[in-house]
């Protein structure tokens, strides 16, 4: 039986973030990047002969926290700071952003590896949903520039 797979590549995030768990690089500082992200669909061709509708994140019926897939990106990525749930200075970063000096984002934790994880799950959960399980998520690869990088692969 044979697969297909395709990819697609999600760019144009300016964020900042900070690893205050890396108490011995400058990494525990704020820093930002212009990151993006790369996916890798696997499924059975549909009507159309394509694995995955590339456009198909802006037309979906499905949603990821309320929002289609191109808004929650952008809600998550852009022009924010990503900060982990248990940084001893959440308190300081919320009040910034009750501020208006940032949009603030926490997730469980932060590092090319946990966001190339988180960002693996929401959109996995999505694919499922909106291929009715015809289409999983094999790969996701997180760019914090174009040198660096970390890939998830689910077991």
């Amino acid at each position: 039986m044979s697969k297909f797979q395709s990819t697609k590549l999600f760019d144009g995030f300016s964020t900042c973030f900070r690893q205050w768990r890396a108490t011995t690089t400058h990494c525990k500082f704020l820093h930002g990047y212009g990151v993006s992200f790369r996916v890798w669909f696997e499924g059975d061709l549909d009507e159309r002969n394509w694995v995955w509708d590339f456009g198909g994140m802006k037309r979906s019926r499905t949603l990821i926290e309320g929002k289609t897939p191109k808004e929650y990106f952008d809600w998550l990525l852009d022009h924010t700071v990503i900060v982990a749930e248990d940084d001893p200075y959440l308190y300081k970063f919320r009040e910034l952003a009750q501020s208006g000096i940032l949009q603030l984002r926490t997730v469980p934790a932060v590092g090319a590896e946990r966001f190339a994880h988180f960002l693996y799950n929401k959109i996995q959960a999505f694919v499922d949903e909106e291929t009715e399980g015809r289409v999983r998520v094999t790969k996701l690869e997180f760019y914090e520039h174009e040198k660096n990088s970390a890939i998830y692969l689910p077991a």
